[in-house]
């Protein structure tokens, strides 16, 4: 029985590219990133896949004005089971991130391109790899009449690349889709050899670092309060003390160490002679899971209080992200099911990872849902000239095909 379904998957080439080349000729952009979201890309997909013999549908679309429709669609495709007791989710997601500098592509990012192997175009691999790897392998169970063992969920999300805030945290909010029971695989991550299953992430915290103080003249500093020295003061007390203040390691995750690092930084004044009275920077912080965020918040307040009192500023703090997530056990059911497959489809031992956060499976955990992140690739996603092995793709889609056929 697998071993029909694995050679057909192995014929399907050919529908992988028609497939990619359908979805990337539709730039899913999200209302923050200039576009419209992804309506027009969702409804193609479902006309594809009707008319491929997937008709169990059904779409859960999530307000928003912004967007084309004022909706922003999320797609569930069924694969009835033998049992419909402990599920399998497949999730991918359906937007994309701009192009970037155009000059530096070789070809039309919105139109697939094959050489080599290889698909290049804007979303192949982050999502649409993982998408196609999950349609393919339905599909082949479709086609050879085979039914799962167990009830197979495609979940196409929308706008994961901006917070999921329409996508996977909206479903969670307002649908009740999922059950205690239910594994989740969301090929969406991983590395060329598809050794690592990460099953952990860092709490994720974003903050907008605000300081207020009084412009003057360059030449009298004396006359007003510097906004950017205290800034800067603050970006280094916060880089340095909170790395003390949890010093942690957990070789679970690379870098191994919470890290506190400030980023961007705002325009302040034009000139050079003017010293500023505002000044506005932001701090990537991955925090290692074992410490709450509400616990290095506390910390960051108290940093504040003693730069606002020596610079006399007064200093203000707003979350853009604030995630922190449960792992899933590298001894759930899943992890095991997982590594079993991909031993099969690539000759290679898997080991569980975390990583420095920010994917879906954060919500997933966190609402008591065994999630994993996997793929094998070749992480070229939001580059110039991003590109999916057509290899990659059948080959996960095998490993999908016998996570899908897999009693337990």
């Amino acid at each position: 029985m697998i071993d029909a379904v694995l050679r057909r998957i192995e014929e399907c080439s050919p529908t992988v590219v028609e497939l990619e080349t359908l979805l990337t000729s539709f730039p899913a952009l999200s209302p923050e990133s200039g576009g419209q979201g992804e309506k027009e890309k969702c409804e193609a997909l479902e006309v594809w896949l009707r008319a491929h013999g997937i008709t169990d549908l059904e779409r859960h679309d999530a307000p928003d004005s912004r967007a084309a429709g004022g909706i922003r669609p999320n797609l569930i495709a069924t694969i009835p089971g033998a049992s419909d007791s402990k599920r399998l989710w497949i999730m991918s997601h359906l937007d994309v991130v701009p192009p970037g500098e155009l000059s530096l592509w070789k070809s039309d990012p919105w139109k697939v391109v094959m050489k080599d192997g290889r698909l290049f175009g804007r979303g192949v691999e982050d999502n649409q790899q993982g998408l196609c790897s999950s349609v393919v392998a339905a599909l082949a169970l479709v086609e050879s009449v085979l039914t799962p063992a167990h009830t197979v969920k495609l979940l196409f999300v929308a706008d994961e690349e901006m917070g999921s805030e329409f996508g996977i945290r909206w479903l969670l909010e307002n649908r009740a889709l999922f059950r205690a029971d239910d594994m989740v695989l969301i090929p969406d991550g991983g590395d060329d050899k598809g050794e690592t299953i990460e099953v952990a992430e860092k709490n994720l915290l974003w903050l907008k670092m605000t300081t207020k103080g009084a412009q003057c003249h360059g030449s009298r500093p004396d006359l007003g309060a510097n906004a950017h020295l205290a800034a800067a003061e603050l970006a280094v007390r916060l880089h340095d003390e909170l790395a003390f203040a949890f010093p942690d390691r957990d070789p679970l995750f690379d870098p191994d160490c919470s890290t506190f690092e400030p980023t961007k930084s705002e325009p302040n004044v034009p000139n050079v002679n003017t010293i500023p009275g505002d000044d506005v920077f932001y701090m990537d912080m991955r925090v290692l899971p074992r410490f709450p965020l509400k616990n290095v918040l506390t910390v960051i307040e108290k940093i504040e209080r003693e730069v606002e009192a020596k610079r006399k500023v007064r200093i203000s703090h707003t979350a853009q992200q604030s995630v922190e997530s449960n792992p899933t056990s590298p001894n759930a059911p899943i992890v095991g099911l997982l590594s079993a497959a991909v031993k099969a489809v690539y000759g290679v031992t898997t080991r569980p990872v975390g990583i420095g956060g920010g994917t879906v499976g954060a919500y997933l955990r966190n609402s008591g849902i065994d999630a994993v992140v996997w793929s094998c690739l070749h992480e070229s996603a939001h580059q110039p000239n991003e590109y999916a092995d057509i290899a990659n793709i059948l080959g996960d889609a095998k490993v999908m095909a016998r996570l899908m056929l897999e009693k337990r």
